[in-house]
């Protein structure tokens, strides 16, 4: 820490010093950049000058709850709605995504089927100037705001009205004041979602193949604690997916829980459940006792082959499935280790706000615990995520990894014999493949890029560094390129399209690898 603000100036120098040099090395003339920076500064200052008590509390109490783990968590009254709001994919408002533009609020997008969206009125690019309550209420100056305070005053009840002053973004010289209802808005875009496609199989007829997409472990708690039979939650959504993929008669089904973080534990206690028997699927230590969530429920919405694709930043809820299906040897596990967080928290009313506590760990059926190892895949893609910056493991205060007692279970007959074919299979294609050579490629020169602890404030030298890396990526772009049958390029930039991105490129070898699964399950005799 810096005793006083004299020791902070040689600090700020360096930053400011190096946003000049990134901005030079972007090709900014002097005077953009001169833009840029006091545009950038100015906004910084007007953000801090913002800070409010309630902020201060928020920095203050997170900083006493961190140093007992990083997953225990004060969430003053907005952050407790945002929660909210992400665990039951909903909200009352508008339904419009927002973000600060300089002084001004601007619409980014839309959310499809919202109030916003079927009035005609508001659109992306326009700024919100001003906002009143009601038909009749005054409309209260926006500019200048913090982007909360703008949706504090756009929330509100559904059936009840808002009133926005606006600048239109095609008309920006006039100001214009409009009227939305509000409604319940479902977040659909974070909601489990389906997709077929079929795969040409040598000698055979075509496959059918079903991906699952589950960004988040969701669970509307205040509609479940209230009877609701309409609340809405993964499980409940994945069901239905399951029931229509079986009536296209799917031959495999991959489930893609890249990229999640988690969500409700009951969830993902429930989702294992649809592709089991019966039988535990996670343990729950606390500080006295172990117990036990379990599928009670003797019926199977999927019995097929079936692949679960995981990342780095795949956690927690996630990790339970994961682990749960592992396990069982139900199905295969493909892509790259997990996240690593095995522990549970308990959401606590603090007077407006909530307290999220660490109260348990917990643990495979196996004994096994998730946490800092996270789920090892049994088919292994690149990594691409730093495993050294991103996880549990990189966090301060993390929980040590352990094992428990394995609990009792009947797990399907293994899967090793599998295993082995797949990888085999795998690894032959991967060799040729010029989208998955890419790609390692693509990693391999990032490494080499951020491996030096400290940033050079040397304009020629950055000069140097950018051009090599810019020469590392034409070679391997014009590689790929020659690969597919396709014309080289002089600069990096100039082709981007034509190029898959990372998560695409996987799915479509875990594709691949479906089609050798289907093969050999049957062709090995197995069945769950």
């Amino acid at each position: 820490w810096h005793l006083d603000k004299q020791s902070l100036y040689p600090l700020w120098k360096s930053d400011l010093k190096n946003h000049i040099i990134s901005l030079i090395l972007d090709d900014q003339d002097e005077a953009s950049i001169a833009d840029t920076l006091e545009k950038t500064y100015s906004n910084r200052l007007k953000h801090l000058l913002q800070t409010n008590n309630g902020d201060i509390f928020q920095i203050f109490m997170n900083s006493v709850t961190s140093s007992f783990d990083p997953h225990t968590q004060y969430f003053p009254p907005n952050a407790s709605e945002d929660f909210d709001i992400h665990m039951s994919l909903s909200l009352e408002g508008i339904g419009a995504v927002l973000q600060n533009e300089y002084e001004f609020t601007k619409v980014v997008r839309l959310i499809p089927k919202g109030p916003a969206d079927k009035s005609n009125l508001l659109m992306p690019g326009d700024k919100i100037i001003g906002v009143g309550q009601g038909e009749n209420g005054e409309i209260k100056d926006a500019i200048g705001q913090r982007i909360d305070t703008v949706v504090k005053m756009i929330r509100g009840p559904k059936n009840t009205f808002v009133r926005l002053k606006i600048i239109p973004s095609e008309k920006t010289d006039t100001t214009k004041t409009i009227q939305i209802k509000r409604e319940k808005v479902k977040l659909e875009e974070q909601a489990a979602r389906k997709d077929i496609i079929t795969l040409s199989h040598p000698n055979n007829p075509p496959l059918k193949i079903g991906i699952i997409e589950i960004p988040t472990f969701y669970l509307d708690f205040n509609a479940y604690n209230k009877g609701d039979p309409e609340y809405k939650s993964t499980t409940k959504d994945v069901q239905k997916l399951l029931f229509e993929l079986k009536q296209e008669n799917i031959d495999g089904l991959i489930v893609d829980l890249r990229d999640n973080g988690g969500g409700s534990l009951k969830e993902a206690n429930d989702l294992t459940g649809l592709f089991l028997k019966s039988g535990p699927t996670v343990q729950i230590k606390t500080k006295n006792r172990i117990s036990r969530l379990y599928d009670e429920d003797p019926s199977i919405e999927y019995s097929g082959p079936l692949i679960v694709l995981i990342n780095r930043m795949s956690a927690s809820a996630s990790e339970i499935f994961a682990g749960a299906i592992k396990d069982y040897h139900r199905g295969i596990i493909v892509g790259a280790r997990s996240f690593g967080k095995g522990t549970v928290q308990e959401l606590q009313p603090l007077g407006e706000g909530k307290l999220k506590i660490t109260s348990a760990k917990f643990y495979r059926v196996s004994g096994e615990s998730t946490q800092n190892l996270g789920v090892m895949p049994d088919l292994q893609y690149p990594q691409l995520y730093k495993i050294e910056d991103t996880g549990e493991s990189s966090l301060d205060g993390a929980l040590p990894w352990d094992k428990t007692m394995k609990t009792n279970y009947s797990a399907y007959q293994p899967l090793d014999e599998i295993y082995k074919k797949l990888t085999e299979g795998y690894e032959e294609r991967a060799f040729k493949d010029p989208g998955l050579n890419y790609l390692k490629k693509r990693i391999e020169i990032s490494a080499e890029l951020n491996s030096k602890a400290a940033l050079s404030l040397n304009l020629e030298s950055r000069k140097l560094r950018k051009k090599q890396y810019e020469q590392d990526e034409l070679v391997i772009k014009n590689e790929y390129f020659k690969a597919i049958g396709k014309d080289p390029i002089e600069k990096p930039s100039q082709e981007n399209t034509g190029i898959e991105d990372a998560k695409t490129i996987l799915m479509n070898q875990t594709h691949l690898v479906m089609l050798d699964f289907i093969k050999f399950s049957k062709g090995l005799g197995f069945s769950w």
